[in-house]
């Protein structure tokens, strides 16, 4: 999946993120063509990787911009992203970033609560514009994921509460520089049973009944993204099967004549297209297992430490007979660890260790931690 040979691999500084662009750009393809089959908008959620090769690849394929955050805003303008294929999602907009993102005059805001209604219609009004809006429900719909990342429920901070909407909608009535053009839905992330977002599209539909029976005709429907990845076999399985993905919503999604459908994809797009590359510094024996202490760690890729995530771990310069080790970092925490009791050859000081699938939420999530190094990007 590299496409870089292990002369080249060693001549690189550890860590590092290795990119392979033909793998991103067969996604893409692969993504664009069965969202194309129904019409669907995609838009990319730089919130998983925004480097900047990765952001023109999205654009060149003529994906949208996904942004939670007014510097995501920027990044996606500034790598020429149109403004009308711009999202702003986020439960806590700053003014700065409400205020930048009017002046750019994006597609729309998806709104999470009654109270940014207000502060951004007054924001609006200063300016002298109109802004467009969905309001991001929350379905109550339980993504079978991990708890960090389930963001469909009543519990989550995310949304507006269906209970809420009557009262919504009355408030938008006296909001006059806001117009609602949407609904959006966002229910979690790395999602692989498709019988969730079966689940979700049984509640848009009637949650759009609700709308209509208020006379309230929709643009467009925003049903988010969280379509997983296979961390345990990337190499079998590096392309999501977008196929299954598009055509579960064409076949459960019921539509109003001249609606539009959006996505937003993030992991699915770009996580098997990133590999960290680390260098095993020490072998330690301990008393139940040994360690092999990489010059890779949590500042590179929080996952595992902070989500008990599995990558799949190989060691890409030993051929000898198998053992077990505990794959940890150098960071001064006991949570620094990528993967416990992993079968590797006999590993030692010098090997090349690749830790997959770390293209979404690993570069874009590190941190200077114990004033660590920013760790590098290679393109292939």
């Amino acid at each position: 999946m590299l496409n870089l040979n292990l002369e080249e691999l060693q001549q690189q500084q550890t860590p590092f993120y290795a990119y392979n662009l033909n793998l991103l750009r067969q996604t893409l393809q692969a993504s664009k063509q069965e969202a194309d089959k129904y019409n669907y908008h995609v838009h990319y959620a730089l919130k998983a990787n925004a480097n900047a090769p990765v952001l023109d690849a999205m654009r060149e394929f003529g994906f949208g911009a996904d942004c939670v955050s007014g510097n995501e805003i920027k990044a996606a303008i500034e790598n020429g992203f149109a403004p009308q294929d711009v999202v702003f999602a986020g439960v806590g907009k700053s003014d700065a970033e409400i205020n930048y993102a009017l002046e750019q005059d994006i597609f729309c805001f998806n709104c999470e609560s009654s109270h940014e209604l207000e502060v951004l219609n007054e924001l609006a009004e200063k300016k002298g514009r109109v802004a467009r809006i969905a309001l991001r429900i929350n379905p109550n719909v339980n993504a079978n994921t991990h708890k960090y990342i389930t963001t469909g429920l009543e519990e989550n901070k995310f949304g507006i509460n269906a209970w809420e909407l009557e009262s919504v909608l009355e408030q938008l009535k006296e909001l006059k520089h806001l117009e609602l053009i949407g609904i959006h839905f966002h229910i979690g992330s790395q999602i692989t049973d498709l019988t969730v977002f079966k689940n979700l599209c049984t509640r848009v539909n009637e949650f759009q009944e609700w709308f209509l029976a208020r006379n309230i005709q929709l643009q467009h429907i925003n049903v988010g993204g969280g379509l997983g990845v296979d961390y345990y076999h990337p190499e079998q399985q590096p392309i999501p099967d977008f196929e299954a993905y598009f055509g579960l919503f064409n076949q459960f999604l019921e539509l109003r004549p001249g609606q539009e459908v959006h996505f937003e994809l993030g992991r699915a797009l770009v996580a098997q297209c990133g590999t960290l590359i680390s260098k095993v510094l020490y072998i330690k024996n301990g008393q139940n297992t040994n360690f092999a202490i990489l010059d890779a760690g949590m500042t590179e890729l929080i996952r595992p430490a902070l989500y008990q995530s599995y990558h799949k771990i190989e060691n890409l310069t030993s051929e000898k007979a198998e053992a077990r080790y505990d794959v940890v970092g150098p960071i001064c925490e006991s949570s620094d660890c990528f993967g416990k009791a992993v079968i590797l050859p006999e590993t030692q000081r010098g090997d090349l260790i690749a830790i997959w699938s770390a293209g979404a939420y690993g570069e874009v999530m590190a941190s200077a931690y114990n004033l660590r190094d920013k760790a590098k990007a290679v393109y292939l």
